[in-house]
């Protein structure tokens, strides 16, 4: 399945630095998945050919990958969370998304420093 007017959460990369963070490389994922991923596939869904994997495809690699099979969702734009919706309400994750593992300190010493360039363009 191919989709490319999904909002696709950065998908692709999420899930080949998870494969990457366990070393995984791709035909050891498509053996622990029991062949039910294919390597190729795999690497179509990480470089972002393919945008919406079936929802069985993200919870068998949540649970290869031990990640949150919620947040795979999230990624693939099938669940979106309320506060994603909130317009009243500014915030910094839509440029920091592709930073993995960014902590709210981090986030918010970049926001600090986006900031400061900013009002130096002034």
């Amino acid at each position: 399945m191919t989709d490319t007017g999904t909002k696709n959460g950065n998908l692709g990369m999420y899930l080949k630095s998870q494969r990457s963070r366990l070393g995984y490389s791709l035909r050891q994922v498509e053996e622990l998945t029991e062949k039910e991923i294919s390597n190729a596939y795999l690497s179509q869904l990480e470089n972002g050919s393919i945008k919406n994997p079936s929802p069985n495809i993200l919870y068998t690699l949540s649970s290869v990958y031990d990640v949150d099979y919620e947040e795979l969702m999230r990624r693939t734009g099938y669940i979106v969370r309320s506060s994603d919706h909130s317009s009243d309400q500014k915030h910094g994750k839509a440029a920091t998304n592709a930073i993995e593992n960014l902590s709210s300190e981090e986030e918010a010493a970049l926001l600090e420093y986006l900031e400061m360039i900013r009002r130096r363009k002034r």
